[in-house]
């Protein structure tokens, strides 16, 4: 039997196992990662390296160790250049450096050797313990369950979208689905759908490999923030007030007016607008309400049936839908303990972010509590902080 099993083996896995055996909560050998990927944080680098994100949103102290300042502490001892390292007065890490300190943190603690690639079908509580089945037919058993499952799979795709993939062939794609051809094999001009960052760093991405065959459409205007949420949100100035309300409802109103959805820094609108100058990248206000395929190309239309543009590809950049994730497994254990939920399904849990007996969340399922941070590498940092300090 295991000590612990965590559910889960991106961003915030990854740094749940850090602080765990860091804090000395748990061995190597005490702890599974379950994951349907290879290795940990396949899926992240996927991603990031799909859209070629070169520095990331979150400043320096923002990483998977236990220690604030250890990414800069490895740049020191590996003697890399601070310059280049980080940019910008919030010292925002370059995601090669933040991806290879990762690869350290996970060699240095030896997290490969928990790890178990397999979906889960089936979790279950017995007397004083739990046991997860993956689809494989495998079972495992631990004291205690950390679930880091988050949103990542729940692609969001347009109703038009919807209708129009019905046809064969039918070249529209979400740029984060798992299997996007390659950009090479994609009929041109691509027209990227969306307003916010990633949108955005795709449309830089492909507008220097393809210049003049990239339309960035959007139904909004550029939304400028550092952040994806207000930096006050990291300490007790907003976090205080927004653990003392006491009605979910009102949190989860609070969540989705602190996040910045859809929104951008400005060095990097900055950027887009140089290459929009340059002719290498065109940006167009509008909003697709219908679709359909006429000889080779895709024509979008607006809520009147007027055609807004025509294209020959079609990506997707609409983010992920924030209900609750991995239900099909996650809704019977709720009811059969009668596990707290809000009224929009996500988890009501203590101050150590327990749900139930030796059952915690972290990442997107602690968000009721952490708040709007709760996703991000910083909520991570907090919400591993909070159950390792309860033990």
């Amino acid at each position: 039997m295991f000590k612990w099993i965590i559910v889960g083996g991106g961003i915030q896995g990854v740094t749940m196992a850090s602080f765990l055996l860091k804090e000395n909560k748990a061995s190597i050998r005490d702890m599974a990662i379950v994951d349907p990927h290879q290795k940990p944080l396949q899926n992240w680098k996927r991603c990031t390296e799909l859209i070629s994100m070169p520095y990331l949103r979150s400043p320096v102290v923002h990483h998977l160790d236990v220690r604030p300042f250890s990414l800069q502490s490895f740049v020191k001892s590996n003697v890399m250049d601070e310059s280049t390292a980080f940019y910008g007065r919030f010292k925002r890490s370059a995601l090669a450096l933040f991806n290879e300190h990762c690869s350290h943190l996970i060699q240095d603690i030896g997290l490969k050797e928990s790890w178990i690639q397999g979906r889960v079908k089936k979790l279950e509580r017995f007397q004083n313990y739990w046991q997860l089945e993956l689809q494989d037919g495998r079972k495992l058993a631990g004291e205690n369950i950390v679930l880091a499952v988050g949103v990542s799979e729940q692609l969001v795709w347009p109703d038009w979208a919807i209708e129009v993939k019905k046809q064969p062939d039918v070249p529209v794609y979400h740029i984060f689905n798992s299997t996007l051809p390659t950009f090479e094999q994609m009929k041109r001009p691509f027209t990227i759908i969306g307003g916010g960052i990633t949108s955005v760093h795709l449309a830089l991405k492909l507008s220097s490999v393809f210049p003049g065959e990239v339309i960035l459409l959007k139904q909004h205007s550029f939304r400028l923030h550092d952040f994806d949420s207000d930096p006050a949100w990291l300490g007790p100035k907003n976090q205080m007030s927004f653990r003392k309300t006491a009605c979910y409802q009102k949190r989860r109103e609070q969540i989705k007016q602190a996040r910045h959805k859809g929104s951008l820094p400005r060095d990097l609108y900055m950027k887009m607008r140089r290459s929009i100058r340059d002719e290498k990248l065109m940006a167009v206000d509008g909003e697709v309400y219908g679709a359909s395929m006429k000889k080779g190309q895709i024509i979008l239309e607006n809520e009147q049936g007027r055609v807004i543009h025509q294209t020959g590809t079609v990506l997707l950049a609409t983010g992920f839908n924030p209900s609750l994730p991995e239900k099909h497994w996650l809704e019977p254990v709720i009811k059969k303990l009668n596990l707290s939920c809000a009224a929009c399904g996500y988890p009501i849990v203590s101050s150590s972010l327990q749900w139930g007996p030796g059952l915690y969340v972290i990442g997107a399922l602690a968000e009721l509590e952490v708040g709007p941070i709760a996703r991000n590498i910083s909520g991570a940092r907090q919400a591993a902080e909070r159950i390792v300090q309860s033990f």
